[in-house]
């Protein structure tokens, strides 16, 4: 199977899953659950354009002029790039017939982005660690991704079907 091949396979496997995402977000949301702005995404990335990579804080950064849509962007294109890994890691035979496990894995593998590179430069540290409640936001974190890799998972099954 070629890379192109694979990144055509992926496009729709991390979009799905994604959405399967940010449900879960707006779930969450509903029951006064904080989640993530991904408008300091946009914030970040913004800045990290003009060089700057770390922040004490990113909601006190200057704003990005569309912060709010690079940030969604952003977030979608990450969520095909770790499709992509999926896809590069298990092979054309999962596409096929997808199983639960190596989907689940690589989603939850995915949290380390945001607890080891995003959140440190965005000011809240490694593993959350200047927030006012470290463990909790990284169980969250992690659930999230969690549900990112059943996201991929049941995305996946749905293009084998078509």
């Amino acid at each position: 199977m070629t890379f192109t091949a694979m990144l055509s396979a992926a496009l729709p496997i991390g979009v799905g899953a994604t959405l399967v995402m940010d449900g879960w977000g707006l779930l969450l949301r509903r029951l006064g659950v904080a989640t993530p702005n991904f408008a300091m995404v946009g914030r970040w990335v913004g800045h990290l354009l003009q060089g700057r990579v770390r922040h004490q804080a990113i909601a006190r950064a200057e704003p990005v002029r569309h912060e709010r849509v690079w940030g969604w962007l952003i977030h979608y294109a990450i969520g095909v790039l770790f499709a992509l890994l999926l896809v590069l890691t298990v092979g054309e035979g999962w596409l096929l017939a997808p199983t639960l496990w190596p989907a689940l894995m690589v989603g939850a593998g995915t949290v380390v982005a945001p607890l080891c590179l995003m959140q440190p430069a965005m000011g809240a540290g490694f593993f959350a660690s200047k927030t006012p409640a470290p463990a909790r936001n990284c169980l969250r974190s992690l659930v999230t991704h969690a549900v990112f890799g059943v996201g991929l998972f049941l995305s996946a099954a749905l293009v084998a079907l078509v």
